[in-house]
């Protein structure tokens, strides 16, 4: 039986150590609070089973001390009666149940100390066992906003990175190829004009000149 087993081989502070060291501390506590309340009822059936215990000596203590009251009360009524033989019966039977009282009562007081021990245990168990459920609502909060925060940063890890400075330059310098290729491209189909193209361009461009003098001459002032 574990009882009061992780009261004796881990305190909480070394539990909470433990805890906040763990990969998922959230699973650990959970665990551990299930641990301390199976632990919790072992005891308090435990220190119930005492307890009769105690109750049990205390009435047999009480009864004895009261029939030995009850002997002498008896033994004096007899004795008053002048019946010796029911006087001695009263008083042999008074020293009997004081022998017995008196065994009783010790046995009561062991268990009685037995049982304030274990009371005062069981309610250690039972702080810590809240100490622990309050523990892990703190923990629940901490590492929802942890885990949070790691997700931020792991989402953010590429703004404004090295990787990410040496990629848009890359795109930069590609465009600017781009953009290079295009211009050579027209210089080269400019240049790749036939003979009778570049004549047929020049009239064309001669026409346009003619067409506009005439034009400005219509309007030159007489």
């Amino acid at each position: 039986m574990s009882i009061f087993k992780r009261m004796r081989d881990l305190t909480l502070s070394n539990l909470y150590s433990l805890i906040e060291k763990a990969e998922d501390p959230i699973k650990l506590t959970d665990q551990y609070i299930r641990d301390m309340q199976e632990d919790l009822s072992d005891a308090e059936k435990a220190v119930a089973a005492q307890i009769a215990l105690e109750k049990k000596f205390k009435q047999l203590y009480e009864e004895q001390a009261a029939l030995a009251l009850k002997r002498t009360e008896q033994a004096h009524l007899a004795a008053s009666a002048q019946n010796i033989d029911l006087a001695r019966r009263a008083l042999e039977e008074k020293k009997s149940a004081e022998q017995k009282a008196a065994e009783f009562k010790t046995s009561f007081d062991q268990n009685k100390e037995l049982a304030d021990g274990l009371r005062y245990k069981l309610e250690e168990m039972r702080k810590q066992l809240s100490e622990m459920k309050s523990k892990r609502e703190t923990l629940v909060a901490r590492y929802s906003a942890a885990k949070a925060q790691h997700e931020i940063n792991k989402a953010m890890a590429g703004f404004g990175s090295d990787t990410a400075s040496a990629g848009l330059k890359r795109m930069e310098e590609k465009m600017l190829q781009m953009e290079a290729q295009a211009e050579a491209s027209n210089e080269m189909s400019v240049k790749g004009k036939s003979l009778d193209e570049e004549f047929a361009l020049l009239h064309k461009d001669a026409a346009v000149e003619d067409e506009l003098a005439a034009l400005m001459k219509q309007y030159e002032k007489k």
